[in-house]
């Protein structure tokens, strides 16, 4: 079993038939720095249920944990922060529209009242963009790549309703018609990470970041976050609402089904437009 508190493999006790079972999100706090983890490098960090689970309880344990001002979301390994959904998973559950909880989405289903930066290596692709999106402060290795990749797989994203203020409408509609991947170099070019340093210096860079916005004073850190939203969150609400009209047919399409079909069976996948 898992001790959710702490985030770790607990071994059972002698005579137990039970195995033990690794946790695929790791919760580290060095000096005030709160690292959450997707460690699950052999799978690109693909967000099964089991790192979905270990997001949400991660998260909700960096906002009761006092010691811990700025959390940093990032990848095990070197090849992806997020390679966005389990794609075998999902064809193997036929999973239609994804349930409101289906992953954190920080400020919509999941409140972070204090600040939060991802540190993105390798690929961060569909719902790996969603959570470097989600984040406050962004900041990348030379080789991370960023995408939106659902419709490359008949999937949806509603949750893309913020990208249109992070760049420009029209840089935001390419990104989401091709699904084509952006270098570190363009996203920072775009606005849409703060930051590109080597890879090396990826986890020295975020985590100095991160305690210069800790030494600062928690309350007003807290407010200058909430000040930055004023002029999204009025509106944000309505427009995911809207969102989710506009992408439910597509996620109860037979095309929707198919993309992760053809992704599990190594196949180019056939498009009908139902």
């Amino acid at each position: 079993m898992t001790d959710p508190a702490r985030d770790e493999p607990v071994r059972e006790e002698p005579g137990r038939e039970e195995p033990v079972r690794e946790v695929p999100v790791r919760y580290e706090v060095v000096r005030g720095v709160a690292w959450l983890t997707i460690d699950r490098p052999e799978a690109r960090n693909a967000l099964s249920k089991a790192v979905r689970d270990g997001l949400f309880d991660g998260v909700r344990r960096f906002n009761a944990d006092e010691t811990a001002r700025v959390l940093v979301l990032t990848g095990a390994g070197d090849r992806a922060f997020c390679a966005g959904g389990d794609l075998k998973e999902m064809a193997d559950s036929s999973l239609t529209v994804p349930p409101p909880d289906f992953l954190p989405q920080f400020g919509r289903n999941i409140d972070v009242a204090k600040p939060t930066i991802a540190a993105v290596n390798g690929v961060a692709y569909a719902g790996g963009f969603l959570l470097a999106q989600n984040c406050d402060l962004c900041v990348a290795a030379e080789s991370a790549r960023f995408a939106v990749t659902e419709v490359k797989v008949g999937r949806g994203s509603p949750w893309a309703v913020p990208l249109s203020w992070l760049v420009p409408p029209r840089i935001a509609m390419q990104i989401l018609l091709t699904g084509d991947p952006l270098s570190a170099a363009r996203a920072y070019e775009i606005g849409l990470v703060n930051e590109v340093v080597p890879d090396a210096e990826l986890v020295p860079t975020v985590q100095a970041l991160a305690e210069r916005i800790a030494s600062n004073a928690p309350l007003s850190v807290m407010a200058a976050k909430r000040t930055v939203y004023l002029s999204l969150r009025d509106r944000l609400d309505d427009a995911f609402a809207e969102a989710e009209r506009i992408w439910e047919p597509v996620y109860r399409s037979a095309d929707a089904q198919e993309g992760p079909a053809a992704f599990r069976d190594k196949r180019t996948p056939v498009w009908t437009g139902r």
